[in-house]
């Protein structure tokens, strides 16, 4: 909450402190602006005060909390919220490190000056009793609420940092769409992707329509197609299968291209036995191609 905006102040000699008392060095860290407060806030400092070993602070000197600070007898609207200390030594000093916590109790229609009051703290020691001087601290307290109508334009203040538009909704939406986008880029990836990047992308139809893909079309290639698919539908189903029955009876998932594959049978016959068979495609390394790609989406669960 705090930031060092007052560091290392000098040993402070005063009227409040007469110059043959011991010297106490006092350090103070302040709230890290001096303006923008409203009513209710609360406003922390945090000060040090060092003096030799030989002096004690006083206890009863500290500030108590639940008084509000008054000058020339009227209210300041600051009142001591909290107040908490701890105490080390080092080198020959003891060390002091007081945190003071004031509540803001006032408003106004317009920005209004206030200060952290002054502390005196007493300490003890070698028969002497002395106090030191906690210098107060300035600062503006602003209104609730502007008064009269106010030119945006003409009111930006260097102190008031600039107006941040909040983005958290806009990031939200782009890292949905990015999941939504990413999800789709693997879906396409699954469903048109030739190599075995992910599970059930290796199996042996779709390894037979990369092959297919390959073949030239004629005799040769287009024999060596059929081959490929023959020993899919075997591996596929653990045996070798000789009809489209017997290939959807040990396999269902290939109950939608069962024409496909009856199809399949009779231009294997054709090829490899009865060149006169009459219902073969007209194109038959084309449709091959087709084929084993309806097969390897059949394989990976899109039917």
């Amino acid at each position: 909450m705090m930031l060092a905006s007052s560091l290392g102040w000098a040993t402070e000699k005063d009227a409040d402190q007469k110059k043959d008392d011991p010297p106490v060095e006092i350090s103070a860290r302040n709230p890290a602006r001096d303006v923008g407060y409203h009513v209710g806030d609360v406003l922390t400092r945090t000060v040090t005060l060092k003096v030799a070993d030989q002096y004690k602070l006083l206890p009863t000197s500290l500030p108590i909390p639940g008084n509000q600070k008054r000058r020339q007898n009227q209210a300041q609207g600051i009142e001591l919220y909290a107040s908490k200390i701890s105490e080390s030594h080092h080198n020959g000093q003891n060390i002091y490190t007081l945190t003071l916590s004031y509540q803001v109790f006032t408003s106004s229609i317009v920005a209004k000056p206030a200060a952290l009051p002054p502390e005196f703290i007493k300490f003890s020691g070698n028969g002497k009793l002395f106090q030191a001087r906690i210098p107060s601290w300035n600062f503006r307290i602003s209104p609730l609420a502007v008064y009269g109508s106010v030119t945006v334009s003409k009111d930006m203040s260097p102190l008031r940092g600039p107006l941040l538009i909040s983005d958290q909704q806009h990031r939200y939406t782009m890292y949905a769409t990015l999941g939504v986008f990413g999800f789709s880029l693997l879906g396409l990836l699954y469903i048109f992707g030739n190599h075995a990047w992910l599970p059930r992308m290796g199996g042996p139809f779709a390894k037979a329509f990369r092959t297919i893909k390959k073949t030239a079309p004629n005799d040769n290639g287009l024999q060596a197609a059929i081959n490929d698919l023959h020993q899919a539908f075997k591996q596929s189903c653990g045996q070798s299968v000789f009809s489209a029955e017997e290939i959807i009876h040990i396999n269902p998932a290939f109950l939608p291209i069962a024409d496909e594959i009856r199809q399949f049978f009779l231009l294997s016959r054709a090829v490899f036995f009865d060149s006169t068979e009459q219902n073969i495609p007209a194109q038959p390394h084309q449709w091959l191609r087709q084929f084993s790609r309806r097969c390897r989406d059949i394989e990976r669960g899109m039917k």
